[in-house]
């Protein structure tokens, strides 16, 4: 997916804020439900993120088009792991992996239904 830095995104400086990587990764898993005709927020629950890790390796800057490439790392009854980078041309600026657990509307962990697995395990595998 491909997302271009506005003003709104980055400090007096031009340069991206640290938690607007985070939100641009959130975009990018939510476009992988949308583009696939689908919702992130499922008939039975939503996921929830558990563990981010993530790595800041260079600033993107006011007017840079990035584009945010997720990677499905492995999938659990209840959760799954994905690998997130951001990268400015061939050049990667941010990496994180995130551990998403599928809660039911009663906030309680459920194991993510047969449908969904299916489409997560559709994602681009980590190679």
């Amino acid at each position: 997916m491909q997302i271009r830095v506005y003003y709104e995104d980055t400090d007096v400086g031009g340069v991206v804020y640290h938690s607007n990587y985070l939100n641009f990764c959130e975009r990018a898993r939510s476009q992988l439900f949308f583009d696939a005709g689908r919702s992130p927020i499922l008939a039975e629950g939503h996921f929830v993120a558990k563990h981010i890790e993530a790595d800041y390796i260079k600033s993107a800057k006011f007017g840079n088009l990035l584009t945010v490439e997720t990677l499905l790392k492995g999938i659990k009854k209840a959760s799954f792991t994905l690998i997130q980078r951001i990268y400015r041309d061939e050049e990667i600026l941010f990496k994180m992996e995130i551990q998403l657990v599928h809660l039911g509307f009663d906030g309680n962990i459920a194991i993510i239904p047969e449908e969904e697995r299916t489409f997560l395990l559709g994602i681009a595998p980590l190679k």
